[in-house]
């Protein structure tokens, strides 16, 4: 069998692509980094009137409700049955080290806008609000009820789409389709897996935050004791590393996306990845080295962040301890990783709080009528780009909105090269100004798909 290509490649319309690039560096302009537990809404406050200017149709015709400084947005449709809601967050995170274009001055410098927020996530928000303005502008009235939500707690999964969640729910809206960032088109997604590709997040995994503590007497360094709390803590943390305690397993959605992406690969590769039933155990052990992000996709991940101990080279410290960022995978939850943890943490005779803890997503129906219709439009929208499910190893927003919505798909128009993809909280953000106006096209098409 001949392998497939992916064959996309954005259309260039400078003029156009450059209006929407100069809409989007204003938006990055305006800056509204977030950090934990934030109550000022000044900035986003600002911000909303940045958007005002920047879309007047949008917010002369739909309905704006603002939340703790989150916005929703409601479109009248022609009935009210099976609405749908597109979604991008409003929030950045800080813009920290050394930039080639100031993080916040939206340079559009050599094809490309430059700037915190570019790809996360003021380029999908800027295409949804300019999709919507497009169509209020050509006379469109949506089949059914459209709504625009922008939360400005996602940095840190604050309030702000729980808020929104709670909105909705008083006014008795059960959502068909929510589109969210996650996924995007992305240049090479596997290695040696050529082309653009695009991602379509169907879940994410579960997360936690946990905080260990190792207790002692203290005392002075010149008489160390064994097993002081930094040297319980080490064992703990080299156990971890070195001996995972995570089960790895190719899940539904895994498998579907490696099915998926081993029609476009090279031989060996494709026949590989299209057999996992004969090479998962092998690629279990090498998913590492071809990929970090598919390695995560197979198990519970857990990630040591922060770590503390005593204020003075020569005092032991009465308490040490050490915080972790976990993951969870649906096939070693939430409840089954805290109780391994839990017996972990007391072998080094450490304490274990759990700072926060949500379980793994629903995953969405990749037969289903609403990943059927993404799936379309995409085709339709970007001619010759391959589709492919994807599970999500980072958080989004869409995470709230299950309770409402058992179609929460991951997917951002945007084009993004390896490269771009480290700014993404890193260094030097920034999206191409070719790829935007196929991001609006997306949205607009996405709303014109939903017929009756």
């Amino acid at each position: 069998m001949s392998k497939k290509v992916s064959s996309y490649n954005p259309e260039i319309n400078e003029k156009y692509a450059l209006e929407l690039a100069q809409k989007l560096s204003k938006m990055i302009q305006c800056d509204t980094t977030s950090h934990n537990g934030q109550e000022d809404i000044s900035s986003y406050l600002e911000f909303h009137k940045v958007l005002e200017k920047l879309f007047p149709l949008v917010h002369k015709n739909l309905k704006k409700t603002i939340i703790d400084g989150s916005l929703l947005f409601k479109w009248n449709g022609k009935t009210n049955d099976k609405p749908i809601l597109l979604m991008s967050h409003q929030d950045v995170v800080p813009a920290e080290g050394e930039w080639i274009h100031e993080p916040f001055s939206g340079e559009i410098i050599d094809g490309k806008i430059w700037g915190r927020g570019a790809a996360d996530t003021k380029g999908s928000l800027m295409a949804f609000f300019q999709a919507v303005e497009e169509l209020l502008s050509e006379g469109f009235n949506p089949e059914c009820d459209v709504y625009l939500a922008s939360s400005c707690t996602e940095e840190w999964a604050g309030p702000g789409a729980p808020k929104t969640v709670e909105e909705l729910k008083k006014r008795g809206v059960e959502l068909f389709l929510l589109c969210d960032e996650g996924g995007a088109i992305i240049e090479e997604p596997v290695g040696g897996i050529k082309g653009h590709y695009a991602m379509v997040g169907i879940s994410e995994k579960g997360r936690a935050n946990i905080k260990f503590t190792a207790k002692s007497n203290g005392g002075h360094a010149s008489a160390p004791p064994k097993n002081s709390p930094i040297a319980r803590l080490s064992a703990f943390v080299t156990d971890i590393e070195k001996k995972s305690p995570f089960k790895k397993k190719f899940s539904p959605g895994v498998s579907a996306m490696f099915k998926a992406l081993s029609k476009y690969a090279d031989f060996p590769l494709n026949f590989i990845l299209g057999n996992l039933w004969l090479f998962g155990p092998i690629l279990k052990v090498v998913m590492p080295s071809i990929s970090p992000q598919g390695a995560a996709m197979l198990q519970t991940t857990m990630a040591f962040t922060m770590q503390s101990g005593s204020d003075a080279f020569n005092v032991l410290p009465q308490e040490a301890s050490v915080n972790a960022n976990l993951r969870y995978v649906p096939h070693q939850g939430e409840k089954e990783t805290l109780e391994l943890l839990r017996d972990k943490a007391k072998k080094y005779d450490l304490e274990m709080e759990i700072i926060l803890s949500d379980e793994y997503s629903d995953s969405v129906d990749i037969n289903g009528e609403a990943y059927k219709i993404v799936e379309e439009t995409i085709k339709k929208t970007f001619p010759g780009l391959a589709v492919s499910p994807y599970v999500m190893t980072a958080g989004t927003d869409a995470y709230f909105y299950e309770e409402i919505c058992k179609n929460c798909i991951r997917f951002a128009p945007i084009l993004l090269n390896p490269e771009q993809m480290k700014g993404i909280h890193g260094l030097n953000e920034n999206i191409d100004v070719n790829c935007l106006p196929g991001a609006v096209s997306f949205y607009k098409n996405l709303i014109k798909a939903q017929k009756r």
